[in-house]
C-alpha cells in the first residue's frame, strides 16, 4: 500500500482533491442551501487551472505540482522586494545599498540627512576607505564648485558644475523623467547629458545640455545612417547645448551595440533620431566615420568647427591601455586637443546589458582614472584636457575620491534617477518601471510629476555639493586643485592601509616617459 502511494504523483492527488471538493460542494448545496454554490466560484476555477497546469509541458514544476507549483514563480517574482524591504541590512544592497539610497532620498526631499549612533561599516575590513582630515579646517567662500572646460582651441568654454546628470536617453527614460532632470538642471545650474538618443523637446526645459553622439549618430545622421554635418550643426548651435561628447563606449557594456525595436520606434522617437518610423534601428558597435585614433581626433575637430567652437570631447570605458596611449599619440601628432575626456567605469549602469559584459568587461573607474591621468601627464596633455568621471558617484566622498585621482568633474546617472524616485526595482529593461522613470508606458510615467521631481533633482545636487564643500573644509582643502590622492586611504588587509597615491600612482605619483611601461602593467 505504501509503495502504491509513492507511485501516485502529487499531480494526481491535487486533481483528486479538487474534483472531490467540487462534488461535495454541489452535493451540500443541493441538500442544504443554495448559498453553497458560491464556493464553486473558488473551487471550480482552481480545478480548471489545475487541469491546465497538469497538461501543459513548458514548466515541469507546475506540471508536477499544479496550483502549488505556481507559488514558486510568485515568490521568485517578488524576491527583490522581499530582500530589499525585509532581509537586507543597510549595507548589503546592490548596486546601491540602503544607506546610499537613503541619503539620496533625504537630500532630494530636503529632509534630515544625519545618522545616529555611529558608523555601521567595519573600519578594519579590507576595502574600507577614509580621508585624512586636518586640525586646521578651512573655509571655502565660493558658492558653487565649478570648473572651466575648454582649452585654448575652444571658442566657447563652459563653466561646469563638478556634479552633473549622466547620460540617459529619451526612450530609455520616460518623457516626464527627462523633463524633470532637465528642469532640475535649470534650477540648480548644472549640466544634463542627453545620452546618445538625440535631443528631444523634453530636454529643452531650460537646463544646460551636453549632447552625446553615439555610433548611430542619432539626431545628426542622413538617410543611410552616416554622419550629416548639416543635421549636426542644426542641433549643435542650440543655445542649450554647451558641450558635445563623442561616445566610443560605455562602462556597462563596452564594445556592445544596441537595437531600437520597431515596436518602440514611434513617429516621435523616429523624428528625434532621424530614422524611419516603425523600423528596427541598430546602434553599431563602432563608428563608421573613422577607424583610427587620428581619424577620431580629426572628427572631434570637425564637430568643434561645426558647433562654432563649443567644447568637444569623447567618452570611453578603458579596455586595452595601448589603444588609449595611441589616442594620446594622435593628439600630439595632429596638435588637435580635445577639451575633455569622460571616463566611464565598468561599474556604470544601463537599462539592459548582457551579464558577461556587465560583470567582466571594462576597467573599474578608479584604476581607469589613475591610468588616464598618468598617461595625459606623460604626454603633457593634462593642462589642456579635463577628465570627467562616471560610475556610482553619489556622495561628496565619492566626488572627492575621483577628483583625487585626476577628475575635474563627474556625472551621476543612477543617483539622479533615485532623486526622481527610482526605488532600484531592477526592472529597467521590462518597460514596467513602477515609478515611471525607465518606461514609455503612460500608465506608469504619468505618475511622475515634473514640477515636483525637478525640485528634488535640484535639491539632491545642491545638498551633495554642500556636503562636498564641508568635507573639503574639514580636510583643509582650500580649492579643488588641493584635493590630493595622498589624503585618501584604503585598508588593503586587516593590518595595513595605503593611500590612493601609493595604490594607484606609486609613492611619488605622476609619470614619465621612462616609466610608461609600468603604466601598462
Amino acid at each position: 500500500m505504501v509503495r502504491g502511494f509513492e507511485r501516485t504523483s502529487v499531480r494526481s492527488i491535487i486533481l483528486f482533491i479538487l474534483i472531490l471538493s467540487n462534488v461535495l460542494i454541489v452535493k451540500a448545496a443541493y441538500l442544504h442551501s443554495e448559498s453553497w454554490y458560491w464556493l464553486l466560484c473558488l473551487s471550480l476555477p482552481l480545478l480548471l487551472v489545475a487541469i491546465r497546469d497538469a497538461n501543459q509541458k513548458k514548466h515541469a514544476i507546475i506540471r508536477n505540482f499544479p496550483i502549488i507549483g505556481r507559488l514558486r514563480y510568485f515568490f521568485e517574482s517578488i524576491r527583490p522586494e522581499l530582500r530589499q524591504y525585509f532581509f537586507e541590512s543597510d549595507l548589503d544592497g546592490k548596486p546601491f545599498n540602503r544607506r546610499q539610497r537613503s541619503i539620496i532620498y533625504q537630500r532630494a526631499k530636503n529632509e534630515k540627512q544625519t545618522v545616529a549612533f555611529g558608523m555601521q561599516a567595519n573600519p578594519m575590513s579590507p576595502g574600507y576607505e577614509w580621508v585624512a582630515h586636518s586640525i586646521y579646517p578651512t573655509t571655502i567662500t565660493e558658492k558653487d564648485l565649478r570648473v572651466w572646460i575648454g582649452n585654448y582651441q575652444c571658442m566657447q568654454p563652459y563653466y561646469a558644475s563638478i556634479y552633473n546628470i549622466g547620460a540617459m536617453s529619451y526612450g530609455a527614460l520616460s518623457k516626464t523623467a527627462i523633463m524633470s532632470l532637465n528642469g532640475g538642471a535649470k534650477i540648480g545650474d548644472f549640466a544634463h547629458n542627453t545620452g546618445e538618443g538625440g535631443i528631444s523637446e523634453y530636454h529643452l526645459q531650460g537646463g544646460d545640455l551636453i549632447w552625446q553622439i553615439g555610433t548611430g549618430y542619432f539626431g545628426c545622421r542622413d538617410e543611410n545612417g552616416r554622419f550629416s554635418p548639416m543635421a549636426f550643426r542644426k542641433n549643435a548651435l542650440l543655445p542649450q547645448v554647451k558641450m558635445i561628447e563623442l561616445k566610443l563606449s560605455q562602462g556597462a557594456k563596452p564594445g556592445h551595440g544596441g537595437i531600437l525595436p520597431a515596436s518602440k520606434n514611434t513617429p516621435e522617437i523616429a523624428a528625434i533620431r532621424l530614422v524611419a518610423p516603425g523600423t528596427t534601428v541598430h546602434s553599431p558597435t563602432r563608428h563608421s566615420e573613422f577607424n583610427t585614433p587620428k581619424g577620431m581626433i580629426q572628427f572631434l575637430q570637425l564637430m568643434r568647427e561645426l558647433s562654432e567652437g563649443k567644447p568637444v570631447g569623447f567618452k570611453l570605458c578603458i579596455g586595452d591601455k595601448e589603444e588609449f596611449i595611441a589616442i594620446c599619440e594622435a593628439i600630439v601628432a595632429t596638435g588637435i586637443l580635445p577639451d575633455f575626456i569622460s571616463i566611464d567605469g565598468a561599474e556604470g549602469g544601463t537599462g539592459a546589458a548582457p551579464l558577461e559584459f556587465t560583470d567582466h568587461i571594462g576597467m573599474p573607474l578608479y584604476d581607469a582614472l589613475a591610468f588616464v591621468k598618468q598617461t595625459l601627464d606623460t604626454y603633457g596633455l593634462s593642462e589642456h584636457i579635463k577628465i570627467l568621471a562616471a560610475g556610482k558617484i553619489i556622495t561628496g566622498f565619492d566626488i572627492l575620491k575621483v577628483m583625487s585621482l585626476g577628475a575635474s568633474a563627474c556625472y551621476s546617472a543612477r543617483g539622479m534617477m533615485m532623486a526622481l524616485g527610482c526605488i532600484q526595482a531592477l526592472v529597467c529593461d521590462s518597460g514596467k518601471c513602477p515609478v515611471g522613470v525607465a518606461t514609455q508606458d503612460p500608465v506608469f510615467y504619468k505618475g511622475l510629476h515634473p514640477a515636483d521631481k525637478q525640485v528634488r533633482v535640484a535639491n539632491f545636487h545642491q545638498k551633495t555639493i554642500a556636503a562636498t564643500k564641508e568635507m573639503m573644509e574639514a580636510c583643509g582643502f582650500t580649492n579643488l586643485e588641493a584635493v590630493h590622492s595622498s589624503k585618501f586611504m584604503r585598508r588593503v588587509n586587516e593590518y595595513e592601509a595605503k593611500s590612493f597615491e601609493q595604490i594607484y600612482f606609486g609613492k611619488k605619483g605622476g609619470a614619465s616617459i621612462k616609466n610608461l611601461n609600468s603604466i601598462l602593467n
